[in-house]
């Protein structure tokens, strides 16, 4: 368009300055030779303006043409550069400096690339978390699947003395059995919870009161541990909006874990305070500390403090897994600490709830 504008012009100031100042024998063309003569005189009389206009046109079109060349190597570059993070090179990043459209199109191929990294990336740790759950699942129920056939099998094969043998037997078959029936509910209840979808019943209750009947709930079991139960108030009445059913199984897994886990410890604590628009949660034991490394892992998924992935003392391994991502529904987070003193279970929950 600018090579056009420029030639447009330079006509125009031709044809503008012919028809203002006409030549003396413009008039008197009468043949195909005046009109070659007449336009050979016009060449000559303004051969500066027609050069200049030449000139320009020249020089815009080489201008655009070398743009026009440097657009294509550019474009080729970045082929280039896409074909290489192509074959496999997905950390490398387009470098170069571009302006323009040019810039947000190399921009924009990066961001995708990072993206698409990390898409793969997740993928990638889905898979894997898939298979640590298939190979963890098929342990902790073959474990007593094998106990309960291979009593069954005792039984069925008649390798007993006597009835008090065939009963102690059955016992223990059973016994194993609600082991893996505790291992598929949890299993069935760590999906649900992990799927945000997960609609939830919300109602307003006093937490202190809700707490002291947890509290209550554990009264014989912690008397056997020799352990006190105390809930402290600094705020109270402090109502909140939760899931009753959902937030009774955080808080029994936790007093749960602090009897099961808080071995020599004397007490359990559950303190609770108001933190602007929050509830600042603590259940608190002083039970043995638990390593730095394993307070990282202690929210995964079939994760055991203890080295043994024995059901007696470890449990699914699922409590935690469940507990986290119910406190993660309401809206809230939770996390671990210990010291040699005490181990505390710290939760945040909104006390009330923005509907959707």
């Amino acid at each position: 368009m600018t090579i056009m504008y420029f030639l447009l012009m330079g006509f125009y100031l031709i044809f503008n300055q012919t028809v203002h100042s006409p030549p003396e024998f413009l008039p008197q063309v009468h043949s195909l030779w005046d009109v070659i003569l007449f336009i050979d005189f016009i060449i000559m009389e303004y051969r500066l303006v027609m050069f200049l206009t030449a000139f320009v046109f020249s020089v815009l079109f080489t201008w655009w043409r070398l743009f026009r060349r440097y657009k294509q190597m550019q474009l080729r570059h970045i082929l280039d550069e896409l074909h290489y993070i192509a074959s496999g090179n997905f950390d490398h990043r387009i470098e170069a400096k571009f302006h323009g459209d040019m810039y947000d199109v190399v921009n924009s191929i990066n961001t995708l690339v990072e993206s698409t990294v990390e898409a793969m990336e997740e993928e990638r740790k889905i898979e894997q978390s898939k298979d640590e759950l298939i190979t963890n699942v098929s342990h902790d129920i073959r474990t007593p699947l094998t106990s309960i056939i291979g009593y069954l099998g005792l039984i069925a094969d008649k390798q007993y003395s006597s009835y008090d043998d065939v009963e102690r037997y059955i016992n223990i078959a059973y016994g194993k059995a609600l082991q893996m029936k505790v291992l598929v509910d949890d299993l069935f209840e760590y999906t649900k919870v992990r799927q945000t979808s997960t609609p939830l019943h919300y109602t307003k209750i006093n937490l202190g009161n809700f707490l002291e009947q947890m509290a209550a709930e554990f009264e014989l079991e912690s008397a056997k541990k020799e352990m006190d139960i105390e809930v402290i108030m600094e705020s109270d009445p402090l109502m909140i909006e939760v899931d009753v059913d959902k937030i009774a199984r955080v808080f029994s897994n936790l007093i749960s874990n602090a009897l099961k886990y808080g071995k020599g410890g004397t007490w359990i604590k559950i303190a609770v305070d108001k933190v602007g628009s929050e509830a600042l949660i603590s259940v608190n034991n002083n039970g043995p500390k638990i390593p730095e490394e394993a307070l990282e892992e202690l929210f995964g998924r079939f994760y055991r403090v203890e080295s043994s992935r024995s059901q007696q003392t470890g449990g699914t391994g699922l409590g935690l897994a469940i507990a986290q991502s119910i406190v993660a529904l309401h809206g809230g987070y939770i996390y671990a600490e210990s010291t040699d003193a005490v181990t505390k279970f710290v939760m945040r929950l909104p006390l009330e709830q923005i509907p959707n």
